[in-house]
């Protein structure tokens, strides 16, 4: 046997009257003092009593004879079996698994701050009891190699030039991180026999040592990509205010007082404090 299989057992219930008919049979031979009737309801009943057991919504009982697997119950309800069956309980429900902040070094070798999150279940009882030691350990080691996995897959962050924007990155891609992460969590529990409802990534952030530099190194990259929006858009106004100019008549400009006025524009619009013009109330030589 190498698989799970699903088994139906007897109804406690009927078990259970016939329990009652036991001890009323003990009853019966202490008022007659018939003491091998009694032995054999004591022993009847101890033995009856050890099949019973219950089976909770979203729980399951493994059942084993002398080291054999024999199947699982997961219908809840109240049964009973073989009273030598060893009967091992297996919860079907799901649950979270937070894992620790671990220190690992990302695609671009800068040390990271990491943790995963992930929603788990039990899917084959089988595996879950036989083919790994402690399952619920085994949860925890893999998603945490997993999750060291993905990130030396993956830069933390990119600071490259826009053509290469597009790259996946643990920081700004969650979606896709967090794909590849439940994709890689799965293989590594399915032998375990354990579902992956949802993983993602719970904390992220650049190790101490380096936190510092790498947020100077973000602001800098975005004081840079804004200052090129500013250039860009400064060069456009400029342009248009030259081609009104010239397609309205209102002045002619040589090409000294255009260099004069595109310089002028340039540090009004890409000024980073406001400007005090001076007005010139003189000829355009003064």
């Amino acid at each position: 046997m190498s698989e799970e299989k699903i088994i139906k057992v007897s109804n406690g219930y009927l078990m259970l009257f016939v329990l009652i008919l036991f001890i009323v049979g003990l009853i019966v031979g202490l008022l007659n003092k018939s003491v091998l009737f009694m032995i054999l309801s004591v022993v009847l009943a101890a033995i009856t009593i050890r099949g019973f057991f219950l089976v909770n919504p979203n729980t399951s009982k493994v059942l084993l004879l002398f080291g054999k697997y024999i199947g699982t119950v997961k219908e809840n309800g109240f049964y009973w079996a073989n009273p030598l069956y060893n009967k091992r309980g297996i919860s079907l429900r799901a649950s979270n698994f937070d894992s620790e902040r671990v220190k690992v070094n990302d695609k671009l070798g800068n040390p990271i701050m990491i943790s995963t999150i992930a929603v788990w279940k039990v899917k084959d009882t089988f595996k879950a009891a036989f083919d790994v030691d402690n399952y619920e350990n085994f949860v925890r080691v893999q998603s945490d190699a997993a999750v060291r996995k993905l990130a030396s897959l993956y830069p933390y962050d990119n600071f490259q030039d826009e053509g290469k924007a597009e790259e996946i990155t643990l920081r700004a891609s969650m979606n896709e991180v967090s794909e590849a992460l439940e994709k890689e969590l799965s293989e590594r529990l399915e032998m375990a026999g354990i579902e992956v409802l949802e993983a993602r990534i719970g904390y992220l952030a650049y190790a101490q040592e380096i936190a510092n530099a790498m947020l100077k190194r973000q602001q800098a990259t975005a004081i840079i990509a804004a200052r090129h929006k500013i250039v860009q858009g400064a060069v456009g106004m400029v342009e248009m205010a030259l081609e009104e100019l010239n397609k309205n008549n209102i002045v002619e400009l040589d090409e000294e007082r255009k260099a004069a006025m595109v310089s002028n524009l340039m540090v009004v619009l890409c000024s980073d404090k406001d400007v005090a013009p001076i007005v010139n109330t003189g000829t355009l030589n003064h």
